[in-house]
This record gives structure tokens, sequence and C-alpha cells, in this order.
């Protein structure tokens, strides 16, 4: 347990650089003088990590040290590759079908070759084909939307016409919703009617 408590801090710091012991605690769902005490111990052990006191203080790792340790035991590889064996109706709503693929590979490529074979091992063995496909030039438009903060009128040119700020979408098994952040509220896609996107943005809160 304690090991993988240590692998997974030197994953952090690695990955997103100076942290504090809160942080890492926050993270790690332990206490923060067990984090010191983890980072005594990986500094015993040769790791070079720094420790900076103070406001700005912190727990950072020293001289560029990296690691391709990737932390995924078995099942936990195992368990990715099927999380990459799914496909994604989302990927096809945002048009990033080939930038997926491109990633997908990447990101098998880069684990060591034990880890990489029990992912693609799982990969090619389970596929899941989702009911529900994005042909509905709307979801694609709401997706950009959503991802570039961008007004949008629904039900567009009709007497129950609505702006809305849409911050977020949903897929069900059978259907797509939308989040306004004006209203709180999710709307299904039945609702959406005619869907108009705005040039003008809005603000995030």
């Amino acid at each position: 347990m304690r090991a993988a408590r240590l692998l997974q801090i030197l994953l952090l710091l690695q990955n997103r650089g100076r942290q504090t012991s809160v942080q890492l605690a926050d993270e790690l769902e332990v206490a923060p003088r067990t984090i010191l005490r983890d980072v005594d111990a990986m500094t015993e052990a040769g790791l070079p990590i720094i420790v900076f006191q103070g406001n700005q203080g912190g727990i950072e790792l020293g001289f560029n040290y990296r690691t391709r340790l990737t932390g995924l035991a078995e099942d936990e590889a195992k368990a990715l590759g099927l999380v990459l064996a799914a496909e994604n109706p989302m990927i096809d709503a945002l048009g990033l079908r080939q930038a997926a693929k491109q990633a997908r590979a990447k990101l098998i490529e880069s684990f060591p070759d034990r880890t990489r074979t029990h992912i693609t091992g799982m990969t090619a063995r389970f596929t899941l084909v989702p009911e529900i496909r994005a042909d509905d030039p709307r979801i694609r438009a709401l997706a950009l939307a959503v991802q570039d903060c961008k007004t949008v009128r629904i039900r567009f040119t009709t007497k129950a016409e609505q702006t809305i700020y849409p911050i977020a979408m949903e897929m069900t098994s059978q259907t797509w919703k939308v989040k306004d952040e004006l209203t709180g509220s999710w709307i299904e896609q039945i609702d959406w009617g005619r869907v108009n996107v705005s040039a003008k943005r809005f603000s995030m809160e």
C-alpha cells in the first residue's frame, strides 16, 4: 500500500511540478504528516526530492528527474485497455476521431512493454459499440459551442426560442442533453429544435 502511494507521489510531482503537502494529502486521501513521512522515505532512498519552506514553499523533484514507471498494476492496465476499447460517440461529435486514434496509439506506446502488453491484449479482445451515433449535426454544433463558450439559441425562429449558455453535454443510452448555465437545467435533444450558434461568447463564472 505504501509503495503504491510513494510511486503515486513521484508521478504527481513529475507531472504537476511543485506541490504542497496538503495538496498531495488531498489527492491521496491521507494526512499531510503522512506525506511528509513518505517524502523522508523517498529522500532516504536517493530520490532527488526538494522541500521548500515558507508561503511559496512545497515539494518538488530536482535535477529534472523523470521516471518511466507508470504506476499501473496488472489489473489497472487491463482496466485501461477496456477504457480504450470502448468507442465514444462524443469523439465523433467533436470531429476528433483521427486525433483520438493517434492519441490512443501514442498513449499505449508510452507504457513499458509489460504494461503495454496487458493494455493491447484487452483492446484486441473486447470492444464496446455504443447504441447511439452522433449523426445529428446539432450535436457537434453544440459540442463546439460548449468548448468555445458560445451563446446558442435553440428552437430558433419559433415562439419558444430560447437563448442558452451551453456549459456541458451528457450522453445517455438513448439521447443527448445539454446543460444551460443561465437556468442550471439540462435540455433534452428532443427539445432543441433548430439550433443557432452565435459568434458571441459568454463568460464562465
